[in-house]
């Protein structure tokens, strides 16, 4: 049943991007075709996140400020910075209108249908700032060499892989987060880097850490990057933004800004969440390799999330939709390159379909089935990890031995 709603969006999107194409409004089509598709998401499985979620919404609705950090009836207690606990204080004075009930700090594991509306809806609504967003850093891509097809343009390729992104899909609209609002601001912040806008970006990362602190870690790349070109910059060439994060494949001419988020998956196994993102600067198809490479293995490692039956075929075909997408249309745009991966990295790819096999319909069957569960997510644990590994290996050497932008540049 769950299946025939994902071709009715497939329908739906194919039916707007015939109609909105032709008329330029191809980004448009595209934000609108994601939007349906998330909308028939809506009644598949979710996580322990929602009850989370909704807990917080109880906690700032019902509760004091002072109290918001103590309340501990739940084992979900508010552990997100300030900014976000006012987030779902704003997002629950909309919930009220929806269900009351669920705003009831008491009512552990609430749930109905006006509640899973709601909360869906606002992950839906609240990825409009992504949207934005992306549409932001599609300006940033450097469009001079002219293409005849539409669907050959860096930006729309772009546009595609950010927007229909496989992970944030699944997790945000099947498992449950708010990762596209979060990386709508990221995205943003980055832009502003790109358009020499330094202070609005510093300010845009400054607000996402308030919102969620895993993003520390990128804080010290922003923190060099803009001492380089903002702060230190008297008598110096300003570095581009693109050399402060490294890797996505948009290559249109001598130069060109190839911008990579989320794209590059979630890794999550064995408690490690992390969604990677990057914005990088390419004039090869190597880098296009190393993304694309770190894109289906990061997304192969976030199957284990969605472990119920009526969701297996749909994360099997949204992500062979996306994987297919990405690899022939980087393949297109590097046309004239060497192929994207050597024979052991095409074995390595190849090896996540008997993986899946082995984990879903196999494994299930044995007498080991009872006596060790954990051996599917073991193995793919370890295989996507040797994967991310390797990629981010070969990315390190990329950076190291390739001569600067600037350099190339004048080559």
């Amino acid at each position: 049943m769950r299946i025939k709603w994902v071709e009715c969006a497939a329908l739906s999107v194919m039916a707007a991007l015939s109609v909105m194409t032709g008329g330029g409004s191809w980004f448009l089509a595209l934000a609108l075709g994601v939007t349906l598709l998330k909308c028939l998401l809506i009644p598949t499985y979710h996580s322990t996140d929602f009850e989370v979620h909704r807990n917080w919404l109880a906690i700032t609705h019902s509760l004091p400020i002072s109290q918001w950090y103590y309340e501990a009836t739940s084992e979900w207690t508010l552990d997100y910075p300030p900014f976000f606990a006012w987030f779902e204080y704003a997002l629950s004075h909309v919930a009220k209108y929806f269900d009351q009930e669920m705003l009831n700090v008491h009512n552990l594991n609430y749930s109905s249908s006006r509640t899973l509306l709601f909360q869906r809806f606002s992950v839906i609504f609240t990825d409009a700032l992504f949207v934005y967003a992306v549409h932001e850093c599609c300006k940033c891509v450097d469009g001079k060499k002219a293409c005849k097809e539409l669907t050959e343009k860096p930006k729309f390729i772009l546009s595609v892989l950010l927007l229909w992104n496989f992970g944030l899909l699944i997790v945000d609209h099947i498992h449950f987060q708010y990762n596209g609002f979060l990386f709508g601001l990221m995205l943003l912040s980055i832009a502003r880097l790109f358009q020499k806008r330094h202070m609005e970006g510093a300010f845009l990362f400054a607000v996402l850490l308030h919102f969620k602190h895993i993003y520390l870690y990128v804080a010290p790349a922003y923190g060099i990057y803009l001492l380089r070109s903002y702060c230190f910059t008297a008598n110096k060439p300003e570095p581009a933004a693109s050399s402060l994060f490294p890797t996505l494949p948009f290559q249109e001419g001598p130069l060109s800004c190839i911008l990579g988020s989320k794209l590059l998956g979630f890794v999550q196994c064995f408690g490690q969440s992390a969604l990677r993102h990057r914005l990088l600067s390419v004039g090869k198809a190597g880098d296009a390799s190393i993304f694309l490479i770190l894109t289906t293995t990061g997304h192969y490692s976030l199957f284990p999330l969605l472990f119920t039956a009526p969701e297996l075929p749909i994360k099997i075909l949204l992500m062979l939709l996306f994987t297919i997408y990405s690899i022939s249309s980087l393949k297109t745009l590097f046309r004239k390159e060497k192929p994207l991966f050597n024979w052991m990295e095409t074995f390595y790819l190849l090896g996540l379909g008997p993986l899946e096999v082995f984990c879903e319909f196999v494994f299930p069957f044995t007498s080991w089935k009872l006596k060790y569960p954990f051996i599917p997510l073991l193995l793919t644990s370890v295989y996507c990890a040797v994967g991310i590994t390797y990629a981010w290996f070969k990315l390190y050497v990329s950076v190291f031995t390739d001569p600067p932008v600037g350099k190339t540049k004048k080559q």
